[in-house]
């Protein structure tokens, strides 16, 4: 994949986790965007109520991966760093 490619998908996940974040944030919680590795795995850390809920796992599989993967079907899978 060319850098350009990486750049624009990597610009894409930004995008879908900036519009998923308030809604994390209403339940005390956040995310933030880590990395996108080279096989297209996005790394993202789980913040505040989203870094101890025991649901986090659910909110992040159920929630997250699924609008990632749906804006962009390149994603192979969305991943917590701190879990």
């Amino acid at each position: 994949m060319t850098d350009e490619k990486r750049t624009e998908l990597k610009g894409k996940v930004e995008n879908v986790i900036q519009q998923i974040r308030p809604y994390l944030q209403q339940d005390g919680g956040d995310i933030h965007f880590i990395e996108l590795t080279s096989d297209n795995v996005v790394n993202v850390e789980l913040l505040g109520a989203c870094g101890s809920c025991p649901y986090s796992i659910m909110t992040l599989k159920n929630g997250v991966e699924s609008a990632v993967k749906k804006a962009v079907p390149e994603i192979r899978s969305v991943e917590a760093v701190n879990m």
